[in-house]
Formats: C-alpha cells, structure tokens, sequence
C-alpha cells in the first residue's frame, strides 16, 4: 500500500513541478538537470517500447505521452524564458550549440532542420496514420473477437471469469488504440510548437540582444543563434524518440492500475533497460565534462532503481507460486480434439446477425431455440457455438452437428425471403431460392417489393427469422443424434429427484444408462417428445426384464405414449386421413422379418421394396386432395420396419400402429398400400 501511494505521489510531485516551470523561473543548474532528465525518460520510453511483447504491456503510453509532452513544452518555456532574460540556457544547451554549430550557424540551422523534417514529417506523420487504421481495424473485428469468447463459453471451452477476462481484454484494447489515435495528435502538435519556439528564440533573442542589451548585430545574431539551436536540439532529440516509440508501440489498452502505478511498473519492468539508459547518461556527462556531475547523479539513480528492482523480482522469485499460477498451463494440444455437439458457422457478410450492437439479435434467438425444443423434445439440448467462419462465402451459413455439416443455406441481409401461397403475383419479383427449412420455392425481394407480396398473400419472413426456422427445424431432425450418454445420465438425476424409486426400479439393475439412451434414441428418432419421462421409465420398468432390445422396449414406450402421438397427428377438427398397408403387403414384409440374437432387421427383396416405395409414392399423393398431413398405418407387429423401410424417402412421414391412435378418433383411409 505504501509503494502504490509512493508512486502515486511521485507522479502528482512531477505534474506540478510541470505547472512550476510554466511560471517560475528556472536556475541554469536546474535546466540542466531537467533537460538531462528529459533525456533520461525518452530514452527509456522507447526501450520499453522496443521491448513491449503487445500494446497492453505499454497500456499506460498515451497518457504518459501527453505527460512528457507537456513536460517538454514546460522545458521549452523555461529555457527560452532564460535565453531571451539573459542570453545563457545553461551548460546542456551552451554545449549542445557548439557541438552541433562548431562555429559554423548555418551548419547548425540545417542540421535542426533535417532533425525537424526527420520527426515530423516521417515519424510523426507515420505514427499518427498508424494509430489511426490501428484504431479503426481493432474496432472493426471486435464483434468477431466478441462472438468468438461468447462461442467459447457457450460451448464450454471457457468459463464466465475467463470470459470475462477476454471481454476486458477487447475492451483494452481497443481504448487503447482510441486513445492512441488521439495522442498520435501531441506528438505532431510538439514539432509543430518546436518549429515556432526556435523562430521565437531566433527573432526575438536578436531584437533583445540588439536593442536591450547593447549587443552589436552579429554578435547578438552569434549568441542567441547558438543559444537557440541548443535549445532546439536538446528538445528534438528527445521528441525523435519519443515519436519513435509512438510508432512502435502502435504497431503491436487500458490497465487495472492508475497511472502512477503503472507508469512506475511499466517504465521499471525490465530493470536492465535502466542500466542501458543510465549508461548512455553517463556518456553524456563525458562528452561534457562540466555535466558529469551531474549525469553520475542521473545514471546512479538509475542503477540503483535497476538493482533493487532486479532484487525484488530475484525474491518474488523464490517465492514459491501460488495455487492459481499452474492454471495457465492447463491448456493443452488435446483440447483441440473436442468437437463441438452443435456448431453455427458463417461468413463474415452475416455477421450483423450476431452482433447486439448492429442490432442483431442471434444469440437471443439461439437461447430461446433451446427454450422452445426443451419443451418440444423433452431433453436439454447441449450448448450451440456460434461462429464466423473465413472459408465461408459471406453470405453462406452451415450448420454442424457432431462436426459433420447437416444444413447449408445463404441469407441477403438487405432482403425478405417471400414464399409463394400458390398463386403467383407477377409483381412480386426478385431473386429465385429455396426456403432452407422446408424446400419451398421462394424469393429474395427488397424492402420496396415487400408491401406488394403481403397483400398477395406472401409468406415474408426476415433473415434472421429464416436462420432460426432453419436452426429449429434441424435440431429437431437431428435431435437422436444430440442425446448422448452424459444427457441421458442428467436426465436420470433430474427424474430421480421427483421419482427416485420408479428410477431404482429402471437403472441399474433392468436397464443401464446407455440402454436407456438407446430407447430415448429410439422415439426422438421419429419426432416423439421424451418429455414424459415417468411414463416412458414406467414402461420401461414393466418390459426391461423381459427384454433388452431398445427398439422393442421403443415400441412398447410407443404404445404407453398413444395419446401424445394421437395428438400429434390429429387435425383440430375433422377426421384424420391414413393410408393403410394392405394384408398381403403385412405379410410379405413380417416374412422378411430375420430374427437374430443381436436383433431383428427386415431383409426384403430389392424389386419388392422398389415396388412398395413406389405404391406408397402413389397412395401418399392422394392427401394433396383432402388438404392434410399424410399419416401410414399398419400393424404393430411390422410397423418399425415398414418405418426403417420408408424412412430415406419418407422421413417427415408417420408411420403409426393401430394399438397407437386413441379408440376416440375418427380414422378414415384414403388408400391401401
């Protein structure tokens, strides 16, 4: 606690001794050991900034930025302060001019000038163009970045702390590079107030030297020439590197700790740049031998901030690490290898739909999705991961289930998908597609065309309600494929709570859990809700010890759920339309009923099944006439292996028992296969 309120004091002591300089003024002394610092400190921004591994170790840069350069512009007013009161800057200054004039002012004013062109017109013009694509391209992919953490912890790769550390991450980042793009801006503005102090100092030190002091012309145009030059220089060269390290650090956000915390941390957290920058100081003072004195002050400073930092982290060292430490390792090569139960892939034209702040709305969509086939199914769907994907063409979306693709479709975000009621409006027009739900024929029109479809009786849906039917109606045909062991088990433990000895009864002794897994398997294969859990273990209890084969104890659980599948196909109103299977064609398929001990199947000849496909095609036709869903109806003794044949060609088609419609409906037959 101590150490931060150290820190923080010493950054508050040099914000008002800035304040100080732009209204005091300065002994020569003083300047010197200043403008040594200001040295000291640029020098020591750009290693850091040579060393950053990412902007976020230099997160603190754009406020320190502004700091120094305030600091250089207060040097700026107190040296030429003292050379236009008396015609002396100081030692820095007087040494800077004769090393760089070496009796020749003309040389020395084209040698500032090169050093001006140099920063402001390469470095700084190049740095404030960085940071501004900087800035633009981090804001650009931070809805991707988003949606990549949010995909991550939908699909358990991460928790919600480890998001969340990501999350603040995007967000650092990106202040930083927003605050980059502004502070590009004082390092410009200092050249350009450079330029003008050294025309101030020039000017005015030869009308006061001349005027006020009595100087003849060239001997005042000699002294303050000199005097202005050094002063020029000894505030350039620092402003050289601190561009440079503007240009750096923006090429690679904004931290937990205040500024005198991290500008202390930051600049101290390689202990031998200090050594380096303590050095070249040292340097310095040998060039001059007057400033020796003085850069031995400066350069031990350094060196012993540079030791005791370089003791401390020798004894955070040794320190044996805490528990959390080893967390980082955690993640290995073999996480790479899980694979994702459910995954929404698209390209980036589709991003909007995910983006809360473009207005999109997916994430929302997907959580009520699961809501809604929760109550449906009967079970939890597992989390989805929602994804861009560079491969995809934008506009394309895919939808995986295990890792395999079992959906593909395209969007128009800038569109409505309209689908026909079967009288075709001819000024209804737009780009040809196919519903990705349901197959339907359909177009893609334009806001304009949309009032004229819905008074034609269109079907117009937006892009985000079309990726949602799709999604939904996926799921629901791959929802066997979705129910594993771990969901099974779950479901168990959540039954169990309610019924725990209608479950001791089922699991473990009848049934195991993958048994179990296989009859549920079983019904959510043909669209039927395992909602009724109790029922469906009930049933399970009752036939589990007679026998083991899921698709048996799925036919038992069918005829237990006779009033769900009797309300799933029945009309609200009127009868309900079969077509029924004739008894020869029973016959021939419960003669093609091979029984073995691992199962029965249905070995059928090739041209008799042709043959029954083909006349189920023609009786299935007929519903087109009466307006309803079709619905076969058979036997129960083959009515899984009438579905196991029909099933490729008529997989939306239900294929019922009679033992599985309620005594209470009416059922009327429109044709026999």
């Amino acid at each position: 606690m101590l150490a931060v309120r150290a820190k923080d004091f010493a950054v508050l002591i040099g914000v008002l001794m800035i304040v100080v300089m732009l209204v005091i003024p300065l002994p020569g002394f003083m300047l010197d050991f200043l403008i040594i610092v200001n040295i000291l400190i640029a020098l020591l921004i750009l290693l850091v900034a040579m060393n950053a591994r990412e902007a976020l170790d230099f997160s603190v840069f754009p406020s320190l930025l502004l700091i120094v350069t305030l600091f250089r512009l207060g040097l700026n007013v107190s040296t030429t302060r003292s050379i236009l009161s008396t015609g002396y800057g100081g030692e820095v200054i007087e040494t800077f001019g004769n090393f760089v004039v070496g009796g020749n002012v003309l040389v020395g004013f084209v040698v500032f000038l090169i050093l001006v062109i140099i920063q402001f017109v390469v470095i700084t013009k190049g740095a404030e163009r960085v940071s501004e694509v900087s800035a633009r391209f981090t804001l650009d992919a931070m809805p991707g970045k988003q949606m990549a953490i949010d995909a991550d912890l939908n699909s358990g790769l991460i928790d919600d702390k480890q998001a969340q550390v990501r999350r603040k991450k995007i967000q650092s980042e990106a202040d930083f590079y927003g605050s980059m793009d502004g502070a590009s801006k004082f390092v410009k503005g200092d050249a350009i107030a450079g330029i003008i102090i050294v025309v101030i100092n020039l000017i005015f030190g030869i009308i006061i030297g001349t005027v006020q002091m009595g100087l003849p012309v060239g001997q005042a145009f000699q002294t303050f020439s000199l005097m202005t030059i050094g002063d020029g220089l000894v505030g350039q060269i620092p402003a050289l590197l601190i561009s440079t390290a503007t240009g750096i650090i923006v090429t690679r956000a904004v931290s937990d700790g205040n500024l005198g915390e991290d500008v202390v941390d930051q600049l101290g957290q390689n202990p031998t740049l200090l050594y380096i920058a303590g050095s070249i100081v040292i340097m310095l003072g040998l060039i001059s031998p007057s400033l020796l004195p003085v850069t031995i002050l400066i350069a031990g400073v350094a060196f012993y901030g540079a030791y005791a930092m370089r003791r401390n982290m020798k004894r955070v060292v040794e320190e044996p690490l805490p528990e959390e430490e080893p967390m980082a390792q955690t993640e290995t090569v073999v996480s790479l290898l899980q694979i994702d139960a459910i995954e929404f892939e698209f390209g980036y034209g589709l991003i909007p739909l995910a983006d809360e702040s473009q207005g999109g709305d997916l994430l929302d969509r997907v959580v009520m999705i699961r809501r809604q086939l929760a109550l449906e199914l009967g079970f939890i769907l597992p989390t989805v991961r929602i994804r861009d994907h560079l491969q995809l063409s934008p506009n394309a979306y895919r939808i995986k289930v295990k890792g395999n693709v079992v959906a593909e479709g395209e969007l128009l975000l800038d569109h409505y998908l309209a689908m026909s009621p079967g009288i075709e409006d001819p000024e209804v027009y737009g780009i040809e597609t196919t519903e990705p739900a349901f197959g339907l024929p359909a177009l893609w029109i334009d806001e304009e065309t949309r009032a004229r479809a819905e008074m034609s009786g269109y079907t117009v849906v937006d892009p985000p309600s079309v990726v949602a039917t799709h999604l939904t109606e996926t799921l629901k045909k791959h929802a066997a494929d979705l129910l594993g062991r771990e969901e099974t088990k779950q479901l168990v433990e959540h039954l169990k709570e309610t019924h725990p000895v209608l479950v001791e009864d089922v699991t473990p002794s009848v049934l195991s859990i993958g048994d179990i897994q296989k009859v549920l398997r079983h019904l959510l294969k043909e669209h039927v809700s395992i909602r009724n859990l109790p029922l469906l273990f009930e049933t399970m209890a009752d036939y589990g010890k007679v026998t083991k084969d899921a698709d048996i104890l799925g036919e038992y659980c069918r005829q237990g759920l006779a009033r769900q599948l009797t309300d799933q196909v029945s009309p609200p109103d009127g009868p309900l339309y079969v077509v029924t299977l004739g008894g020869q064609t029973e016959q021939l398929i419960q003669d093609a009923v091979q029984k073995t001990e691992f199962g029965n199947y249905l070995a059928l000849d090739p041209d008799q099944a042709r043959d029954i496909i083909e006349r189920t095609a023609e009786q299935l036709s007929m519903f087109e006439r009466y307006g309803a869903s079709a619905v076969i109806l058979c036997s129960p003794t083959i009515r899984l292996f009438v579905r196991q044949l029909l099933e490729r060609y008529y997989p939306d088609v239900p294929v019922l028992a009679y033992n599985e419609l309620l005594s209470s409906v009416e059922v009327k037959s429109i044709g026999v296969i």
